[in-house]
């Protein structure tokens, strides 16, 4: 067993113990250097269990794990294995689990349980997507983090899930009264698979809405007003569909689920609706006759009704698909349906799928773009400030992501440069971005224009005024901890490229010295600050500071300084 104050690997220094479970111990722990605290799981080799087994088990998912990445999910960073344990180090999560806010405070709000479901949901969908598909099987309030920002984290991810444990803990189908049926032996309901998770989430929804642990209380009717009617029939309905007994009649995706779980307040009046509904058409079948022009307005909102509705499903379903090729699939139908070409969210929602697929924007990917804005230029600028707004991101997005083979920094700048005079030209000039969009503009015509203008001799300052943007960026874009750090290490990486490039024409253009210096710290403090972790940032900072010596020393001939900024002779 580790002791409090004892290091593991030489790294991680144990500082307290936060949990313990059947077969393993968790610790905070802290790597001093790094100044990050981390979560370390010891499982002991204590004999109790067949170690090799276990062993395998833990590689396995392990291994799985590893290849995660989602913001409600902990990632594993190191596995240390001695004579006597095996170590797991992983994300810290600072918070309570569910089972303890349960303990404390009883039964949940609504609104919070319906919020944390949601959460989950999300999650399930990610592991679901993956290939093969991951089941968690063992979703309970235990395994679920409450953090301070109000976010949850699913933790404890089935490390010992294929091995019987004692009443009330995970066992090899899951945990007695949150397992689905189809996960005790011989149920004859089949193997587990996505509904499985759903039975399991609405069983965790029932206990935090009702304080009854279905571990210590055998529960056969799981709707939650029968425990407390003021709770919405929406959600208990939902509740009773997620825990149905045979897989085939429950949710069949956490997608269903999820859009339910958005719309639960409207579940309950269906039922009334489709009563007024049927009224309403018999009223319009009456007068049909005699108001033509009604009946006219009165289909053509419907039309429009249900144009809005297959828009708002299709753009959900988008969201929370990860297949590529489904989601840009599902933008273009939303593009294409009658009266939606000029709604801004599916173009915002390709823009942000480019980004997130792989770091790229391609030349396939421009020219899709650029044909969907371009095909429905008139519809979209009917609404000035939604079509602004595509415009600045689609100028961001080649500026920081356009794929164009040697030389794709500079083409990106200048790629980027119509998109930023379409704001400038359409945007209120109070419009929160034009700053960004004018300085954006500025550097794209710069890197355009630049070698006509010293061929012409008129590049008399041009670079002034370069130097003057990027400082500009430097100190917003390049400072801001909310950007991705994709955008702040490619501008980072501009400013370098173009003072290690120009450091002489700035030098004729009236810069001084001390002014590009300032520049050059902020370059290097800030490729030194920002800690990288997507591959194509990590590239792209290692790029930087591989050549802040060679634009040091471009700097220094510029001026004819040595290196302690004095003179050369």
């Amino acid at each position: 067993m580790l002791q409090i104050g004892s290091l593991v690997d030489g790294r991680y220094k144990i500082l307290s113990e936060v949990g313990r479970g059947g077969m393993s111990v968790v610790y905070m722990a802290i790597n001093e250097k790094a100044n990050k605290t981390w979560a370390v799981k010891e499982v002991r080799k204590d004999g109790k269990m067949d170690f090799n087994m276990v062993r395998q088990g833990l590689l396995a998912e392990i291994d799985t794990l590893k290849k995660l990445k989602h913001p409600n999910l902990p990632s594993i960073v190191d596995v240390i294995e001695d004579d006597d344990s095996f170590v797991i180090v992983m994300d810290y999560i600072e918070g309570r689990s569910l089972d303890k806010i349960i303990a404390e405070n009883g039964a949940q709000p609504e609104s919070y349980v319906v919020e944390w479901a949601k959460q989950l949901c999300d999650v399930f969908g990610y592991l679901h997507s993956r290939t093969p598909p991951i089941i968690y099987r063992d979703m309970k309030p235990a395994n679920v983090m409450l953090k301070p920002d109000g976010n949850i984290m699913v933790i404890d991810f089935g490390t010992a899930k294929n091995y019987e444990i004692n009443y009330g803990e995970t066992t090899g189908i899951g945990t007695i009264g949150y397992a689905a049926p189809e996960q005790y032996i011989n149920s004859g309901l089949g193997r587990t698979d996505a509904r499985t998770d759903i039975y399991c989430l609405g069983i965790t929804m029932y206990h935090l809405l009702t304080d009854v642990d279905p571990c210590k209380n055998l529960i056969s009717n799981r709707s939650v007003r029968a425990i407390n009617p003021a709770l919405s029939r929406g959600l208990d309905a939902i509740i009773q569909k997620c825990t149905e007994h045979n897989p085939n009649d429950r949710y069949q995706s956490c997608a269903e689920l999820m859009y339910d779980l958005d719309n639960y307040e409207e579940l309950e009046p269906k039922f009334k609706k489709k009563q007024k509904r049927k009224l309403g058409l018999f009223i319009i079948t009456l007068f049909l006759s005699i108001a033509f022009a009604v009946s006219g307005f009165v289909l053509n909102a419907a039309a429009s009704k249900k144009a809005t509705d297959t828009y708002e499903t299709k753009l959900y379903e988008a969201s929370k698909t990860t297949d590529y090729e489904s989601k840009i699939g599902l933008y273009e139908e939303c593009i294409a349906i009658p009266n939606k070409a000029g709604e801004k969210e599916a173009y915002l929602g390709l823009i942000q799928t480019f980004k997130e697929d792989d770091n790229v924007f391609s030349v396939e990917e421009a020219k899709l773009l650029e044909k969907l804005i371009k095909n429905n230029q008139e519809s979209l600028r009917k609404d000035t400030d939604s079509y602004v707004e595509i415009c600045f991101e689609t100028g961001k997005l080649f500026w920081y992501y356009y794929n164009y083979g040697e030389g794709s920094q500079l083409v990106r700048a200048k790629s980027s440069v119509q998109w930023f005079q379409d704001v400038i030209e359409n945007a209120d000039e109070n419009y929160e971005n034009m700053g960004m969009a004018k300085v954006y503009a500025n550097i794209g015509m710069f890197y355009r224009d630049i070698d006509t203008n010293i061929n012409e001799g008129q590049e008399n300052g041009k670079f002034s005024e370069l130097y003057r943007n990027l400082s500009e960026l430097m100190s917003t874009v390049a400072a801001d901890g909310n950007e991705s750090e994709i955008v702040r290490f490619e501008l980072i990486e501009l400013t370098r490229s173009a003072l290690q490039k120009y450091a002489t024409n700035l030098k004729k253009d009236g810069i001084q010295e001390d002014e590009l210096m300032s520049l050059y710290d902020s370059v290097e403090d800030a490729v030194n600050s920002i800690e990288a972790t997507a591959g194509k940032a990590v590239d792209l900072q290692a790029s930087t500071k591989a050549n802040l010596e060679a634009t040091l020393e471009s700097i220094r001939k510029a001026y004819a300084t040595d290196a302690k900024g004095g003179e050369t002779k």
